[in-house]
């Protein structure tokens, strides 16, 4: 029997969006710094060759964060494990650091969006985890400098928890504000929490509705991995 499908096209206020929805207790969902894929700058195609020393491939990726002009992580990343990444509590200019940022984290089956510091004091050890800011919704309150009027428009792309635990991918297919993309995850989905992970390079490869950003460079790379089938 086939599976249902992961990614869906929905429209939300004046903006069209693709979410594609992942249970971590069934699907494997990983992160992929630019050092990992040893090369500068992370793309799909660097990827797929990776997985495939592996026996593995890739069915769903998206951008997974902000990183420095060397596609180092400006924050936490942990791949498997392994912390290649440090949780950065720092203020400084843009939107990373427009706090509250927070992390989206995957462990033992499940997965959350953590605002930063309630991260650091919940004292978790996940198994992939990316820092990004800022949060869209914290605690079902959206971000505080977010306006329903602002004139900043792009393609945006962020991360949330449905009430059922299942992730929430979500990227804009137009250009949308701030407050519009935090209301998708917070009215429409239904996440109390939703962490904001892009809106310059927002990219999406979704072979399953055609979509493959193939010339996309990031630093990081959230992907749900998949074993070959021979």
């Amino acid at each position: 029997m086939a599976e249902p499908p992961k990614c869906a096209e929905i429209e939300h206020l004046s903006g069209r969006y693709t979410v594609c929805t992942f249970d971590p207790a069934t699907d494997t969902i990983r992160l992929f710094g630019a050092g990992t894929l040893e090369t500068r700058g992370a793309t799909y195609d660097q990827l797929n060759t990776h997985l495939l020393r592996n026996g593995q491939h890739t069915s769903f990726a998206m951008n997974g964060g902000m990183y420095h002009p060397g596609y180092g992580p400006v924050g936490l990343l942990v791949e498997q494990g392994r912390e290649t990444g440090e949780l950065n509590h720092a203020d400084a200019f843009g939107n990373f650091f427009m706090k509250p940022n927070g992390v989206f984290w995957v462990g033992d089956g499940k997965a959350g969006v953590m605002e930063t510091e309630a991260f650091a004091k919940a004292d978790l050890s996940p198994r992939e985890a990316t820092q990004s800011g800022p949060m869209l919704v914290v605690d079902g309150n959206i971000h505080p400098r977010f306006l329903p009027d602002a004139t900043s428009l792009q393609i945006r792309n962020g991360v949330g928890i449905l009430p059922d635990g299942r992730v929430a991918f979500a990227i804009s297919n137009d250009p949308v504000r701030f407050h519009d993309f935090a209301t998708l995850f917070r009215d429409r989905l239904q996440s109390k929490n939703a962490l904001f992970l892009d809106g310059s390079i927002s990219s999406l490869y979704a072979p399953e509705i055609r979509w493959r950003d193939r010339d996309a460079v990031m630093g990081t790379i959230i992907a749900v991995v998949k074993n070959l089938p021979w």
